[in-house]
């Protein structure tokens, strides 16, 4: 389909998605972003909906899938942040900037220290993004995937056991 055409069905489907969005968040640039998003993610298969009658169920679930995708990311980073950096001192009222960038460098350091692949393969995981997504990217069975997290977070949980509360 032609970049005119696919700009006219976007610029129509535009307030929709905009409303569909309200649904997920009341922050302007956040629905936007989900707007953008659903539409980034929906030019990979556009081909096969475009003249479809259930074009714009396939852009929710799209929309859905994207905001539940970012919502299990900032909980999982809250996790992360819990696990390995928060520690009795961090509860104190004044944070020193300097030592938590200290921390911060030796989380990166800990990371770094680990095969490049897996380094990655973590990073994405961290992201949010699915076993089946990592799994599909590095053409890996989601076994092993699931595994190599595993034995990484353990790594790191022993690496960083200097931060851990008791």
């Amino acid at each position: 389909m032609e970049n005119a055409n696919l700009n006219v069905l976007f610029q129509e489907k535009r307030q929709q998605l905009n409303h569909f969005a309200s649904q997920f968040t009341s922050d302007y640039d956040e629905k936007e972003d989900l707007v953008q998003e659903t539409f980034i993610r929906a030019l990979k298969s556009i081909h096969k909906f475009i003249n479809d009658p259930k074009l714009m169920t396939w852009l929710y679930v799209i929309m859905k899938n994207i905001y539940i995708n970012q919502y299990r990311r900032e909980k999982r980073k809250n996790v992360i942040y819990d696990e390995y950096i928060h520690t009795d001192y961090f509860d104190s009222v004044a944070i020193n900037q300097t030592e938590n960038k200290t921390i911060q460098d030796d989380i990166n350091r800990a990371i770094e220290c680990l095969s490049q692949e897996n380094a990655d393969i973590f990073r994405l995981y961290l992201e949010g993004y699915k076993y089946q997504e990592i799994a599909e990217t590095y053409d890996l069975p989601e076994g092993t995937v699931k595994s190599r997290i595993h034995v990484i977070r353990k790594t790191l949980k022993q690496k960083l056991k200097m931060y851990q509360i008791n």
